[in-house]
C-alpha cells in the first residue's frame, strides 16, 4: 500500500493500527455479506441451514479481498470527517 495517494496526497497510515477500526467495519459487511448468501443459497437448493451457511462462507471467499478494501475507504472516509489530516 502507498504511504501517500498518488492524487491527492492523503497520509493513509497516520499512525500504528490505523486501520484497526476498518476491521470492525469489513466484519460487519463480511457477516452481513455471509447471512444474504447463505439466504440465497437456501432458498435456491432448500438445504439444511448449516449447509447453507456453510455455502454461503465459500461463496464469500472471493469477495472477500474487495469488501477488505471497501471498508478502509469507509474508515477512511469516516476519519476524515471527524478529524481530517491538514498535513
Amino acid at each position: 500500500m502507498y504511504e501517500r495517494c498518488p492524487a491527492c496526497g492523503l497520509k493513509f497510515e497516520r499512525e500504528d493500527g490505523y486501520f484497526l477500526g476498518a476491521m470492525y467495519i469489513g466484519y460487519g459487511l463480511g457477516i452481513g455479506a455471509i447471512a444474504v448468501l447463505a439466504a440465497l443459497v437456501w432458498e435456491v437448493t432448500k438445504w439444511p441451514l448449516l449447509k447453507s451457511a456453510v455455502g454461503g462462507m465459500i461463496l464469500f471467499l472471493p469477495v472477500a479481498p474487495v469488501l477488505t478494501w471497501i471498508a478502509r475507504v469507509l474508515w477512511i472516509w469516516m476519519d476524515q470527517g471527524i478529524d481530517p489530516d491538514r498535513s
